[in-house]
Protein backbone atom coordinates (compact mmCIF):
# COMPACT_ATOMS: atom_id res chain seq x y z
CA UNK A 1 0.00 0.00 0.00
CA UNK A 2 1.35 3.24 -1.00
CA UNK A 3 1.30 5.24 2.48
CA UNK A 4 1.57 8.84 1.16
CA UNK A 5 -1.59 7.83 -0.62
CA UNK A 6 -3.46 6.21 2.74
CA UNK A 7 -2.28 9.30 4.44
CA UNK A 8 -3.90 11.89 2.00
CA UNK A 9 -7.15 9.44 2.14
CA UNK A 10 -7.21 9.36 6.17
CA UNK A 11 -6.52 13.39 5.78
CA UNK A 12 -9.52 13.28 3.42
CA UNK A 13 -11.93 11.74 5.73
CA UNK A 14 -10.71 13.89 8.68
CA UNK A 15 -11.66 16.92 7.36
CA UNK A 16 -14.85 15.49 6.22
CA UNK A 17 -15.72 13.99 9.51
CA UNK A 18 -14.90 18.17 11.33
CA UNK A 19 -17.56 19.45 8.03
CA UNK A 20 -20.18 17.83 9.50
CA UNK A 21 -19.65 17.76 12.98
CA UNK A 22 -19.02 21.37 13.27
CA UNK A 23 -20.90 23.04 10.53
CA UNK A 24 -21.24 26.56 11.74
CA UNK A 25 -17.27 26.48 12.69
CA UNK A 26 -15.84 25.07 9.56
CA UNK A 27 -18.04 25.95 6.77
CA UNK A 28 -17.45 29.40 5.30
CA UNK A 29 -20.79 31.22 4.62
CA UNK A 30 -21.14 33.21 1.79
CA UNK A 31 -22.57 35.91 0.12
CA UNK A 32 -22.72 38.23 -3.29
CA UNK A 33 -23.16 41.87 -4.00
CA UNK A 34 -24.63 44.35 -4.49
CA UNK A 35 -25.83 44.44 -0.93
CA UNK A 36 -28.29 46.61 0.89
CA UNK A 37 -27.51 47.27 4.50
CA UNK A 38 -30.44 48.15 7.23
CA UNK A 39 -31.50 48.33 10.95
CA UNK A 40 -34.23 46.55 12.80
CA UNK A 41 -34.46 48.57 15.94
CA UNK A 42 -32.68 51.48 14.50
CA UNK A 43 -30.05 51.21 16.66
CA UNK A 44 -26.30 52.45 16.06
CA UNK A 45 -24.72 49.26 14.81
CA UNK A 46 -25.36 49.64 11.23
CA UNK A 47 -22.79 52.56 11.12
CA UNK A 48 -20.26 50.38 12.66
CA UNK A 49 -20.85 47.92 9.52
CA UNK A 50 -21.15 50.41 6.67
CA UNK A 51 -17.77 51.49 7.51
CA UNK A 52 -15.93 48.55 6.91
CA UNK A 53 -17.93 48.00 3.88
CA UNK A 54 -16.58 51.34 2.66
CA UNK A 55 -13.21 50.31 3.40
CA UNK A 56 -13.52 47.42 1.41
CA UNK A 57 -15.11 49.22 -1.39
CA UNK A 58 -18.13 47.07 -1.42
CA UNK A 59 -21.07 47.45 -3.69
CA UNK A 60 -23.64 48.55 -1.01
CA UNK A 61 -26.32 50.37 -0.49
CA UNK A 62 -27.37 51.87 3.25
CA UNK A 63 -30.84 52.81 4.71
CA UNK A 64 -31.98 52.30 8.17
CA UNK A 65 -35.04 51.77 6.70
CA UNK A 66 -35.31 50.51 3.64
CA UNK A 67 -38.43 48.87 2.22
CA UNK A 68 -39.79 46.41 0.43
CA UNK A 69 -41.04 48.64 -2.08
CA UNK A 70 -37.39 49.89 -2.14
CA UNK A 71 -36.23 46.11 -3.02
CA UNK A 72 -38.77 46.17 -5.68
CA UNK A 73 -37.87 49.20 -7.18
CA UNK A 74 -33.87 48.45 -6.98
CA UNK A 75 -34.90 45.14 -9.07
CA UNK A 76 -36.73 47.23 -11.74
CA UNK A 77 -34.14 49.42 -12.12
CA UNK A 78 -31.39 46.73 -13.36
CA UNK A 79 -29.98 46.69 -9.67
CA UNK A 80 -31.52 44.20 -8.10
CA UNK A 81 -29.75 42.90 -4.25
CA UNK A 82 -28.32 39.99 -4.03
CA UNK A 83 -28.08 40.19 -0.07
CA UNK A 84 -29.84 41.78 2.52
CA UNK A 85 -28.25 42.67 5.81
CA UNK A 86 -29.89 43.55 8.82
CA UNK A 87 -28.17 44.68 11.78
CA UNK A 88 -30.69 43.79 14.60
CA UNK A 89 -30.73 46.00 18.44
CA UNK A 90 -33.21 48.29 19.00
CA UNK A 91 -32.71 51.96 20.23
CA UNK A 92 -35.62 54.05 21.59
CA UNK A 93 -33.59 56.97 20.97
CA UNK A 94 -32.89 55.98 17.09
CA UNK A 95 -36.46 55.33 16.90
CA UNK A 96 -37.88 58.17 18.37
CA UNK A 97 -35.35 59.95 15.81
CA UNK A 98 -36.78 58.74 13.15
CA UNK A 99 -40.38 58.99 14.09
CA UNK A 100 -41.11 55.03 14.50
CA UNK A 101 -41.78 52.40 16.83
CA UNK A 102 -40.79 49.16 17.63
CA UNK A 103 -44.05 47.72 16.07
CA UNK A 104 -43.37 50.05 12.98
CA UNK A 105 -39.66 48.24 13.02
CA UNK A 106 -41.19 45.10 13.24
CA UNK A 107 -43.68 45.39 10.20
CA UNK A 108 -41.08 47.00 7.97
CA UNK A 109 -38.67 44.06 8.89
CA UNK A 110 -41.45 41.31 8.27
CA UNK A 111 -41.99 42.78 5.06
CA UNK A 112 -38.79 43.27 4.03
CA UNK A 113 -37.67 39.52 4.54
CA UNK A 114 -40.81 38.53 2.60
CA UNK A 115 -39.93 40.50 -0.35
CA UNK A 116 -36.25 39.28 -0.20
CA UNK A 117 -37.22 35.61 -0.16
CA UNK A 118 -39.59 36.34 -3.32
CA UNK A 119 -36.59 37.96 -5.03
CA UNK A 120 -34.31 34.96 -3.82
CA UNK A 121 -32.10 37.48 -1.96
CA UNK A 122 -29.81 36.12 0.40
CA UNK A 123 -30.85 37.53 4.09
CA UNK A 124 -28.42 37.97 7.15
CA UNK A 125 -29.09 39.01 10.45
CA UNK A 126 -26.56 40.23 12.36
CA UNK A 127 -26.25 41.58 15.60
CA UNK A 128 -22.67 43.69 16.64
CA UNK A 129 -23.02 45.62 19.54
CA UNK A 130 -23.35 42.81 22.25
CA UNK A 131 -24.49 42.62 25.65
CA UNK A 132 -23.89 46.35 26.46
CA UNK A 133 -27.01 46.80 23.61
CA UNK A 134 -28.98 43.76 24.83
CA UNK A 135 -28.58 44.82 28.40
CA UNK A 136 -29.49 48.56 28.28
CA UNK A 137 -33.27 49.06 27.92
CA UNK A 138 -33.98 52.25 28.60
CA UNK A 139 -36.79 51.34 30.42
CA UNK A 140 -38.30 48.26 33.09
CA UNK A 141 -38.94 45.35 30.89
CA UNK A 142 -37.99 47.21 27.83
CA UNK A 143 -37.41 43.82 25.39
CA UNK A 144 -37.61 46.39 22.12
CA UNK A 145 -33.70 44.38 21.51
CA UNK A 146 -34.89 40.96 22.12
CA UNK A 147 -37.96 41.74 19.49
CA UNK A 148 -35.82 42.62 17.27
CA UNK A 149 -33.43 39.60 17.31
CA UNK A 150 -36.95 37.35 17.07
CA UNK A 151 -38.36 39.41 14.16
CA UNK A 152 -34.71 38.90 12.10
CA UNK A 153 -32.32 35.95 12.97
CA UNK A 154 -34.33 33.08 13.02
CA UNK A 155 -35.35 33.61 9.49
CA UNK A 156 -31.99 34.44 8.34
CA UNK A 157 -29.91 32.31 5.81
CA UNK A 158 -26.85 32.89 7.99
CA UNK A 159 -26.17 35.30 11.02
CA UNK A 160 -22.95 37.21 12.01
CA UNK A 161 -22.62 38.05 15.42
CA UNK A 162 -20.03 39.31 18.01
CA UNK A 163 -19.15 36.53 20.48
CA UNK A 164 -19.20 38.71 23.47
CA UNK A 165 -23.17 39.44 22.42
CA UNK A 166 -23.58 35.41 22.87
CA UNK A 167 -22.89 35.47 26.76
CA UNK A 168 -25.99 33.87 27.29
CA UNK A 169 -26.24 31.71 24.46
CA UNK A 170 -29.34 33.75 23.00
CA UNK A 171 -28.06 33.05 19.39
CA UNK A 172 -26.44 29.61 19.63
CA UNK A 173 -30.26 28.61 20.52
CA UNK A 174 -31.44 30.12 17.60
CA UNK A 175 -28.65 28.13 15.54
CA UNK A 176 -29.19 25.10 16.57
CA UNK A 177 -32.79 25.39 16.94
CA UNK A 178 -33.30 26.79 13.27
CA UNK A 179 -30.28 25.04 11.62
CA UNK A 180 -28.70 28.39 10.52
CA UNK A 181 -25.04 28.97 10.56
CA UNK A 182 -23.34 31.95 12.40
CA UNK A 183 -20.26 33.00 11.68
CA UNK A 184 -18.80 35.09 14.80
CA UNK A 185 -16.06 37.74 15.47
CA UNK A 186 -14.21 38.98 19.02
CA UNK A 187 -13.63 42.83 18.46
CA UNK A 188 -14.94 44.85 16.14
CA UNK A 189 -11.60 44.90 13.93
CA UNK A 190 -12.68 41.81 13.20
CA UNK A 191 -15.40 42.78 11.02
CA UNK A 192 -13.30 43.38 8.13
CA UNK A 193 -12.27 39.78 8.42
CA UNK A 194 -15.33 38.30 8.78
CA UNK A 195 -16.82 40.81 5.12
CA UNK A 196 -13.66 39.38 3.42
CA UNK A 197 -14.71 35.62 4.05
CA UNK A 198 -18.39 36.25 3.50
CA UNK A 199 -18.04 37.73 0.18
CA UNK A 200 -14.81 36.31 -0.93
CA UNK A 201 -13.02 39.96 -0.94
Amino acid sequence: VNMNKLHITLFSLIACFCLFAYPNESLAQTAEEPVVLTSCGQSPGPVRLKIFMQRLKMDFDYSLQVTAADLVKAKEDGKAYKTLIIVTGASLKGMGAAGVSIDDELARTKALIAEARKQGITVVGSHIEGMARRSQGAASGDNSDEQSIDAVCPVSDFMIIKKEGDQDGRFTAISKGKDIPVVEFELNTGISDVLKKVFNK
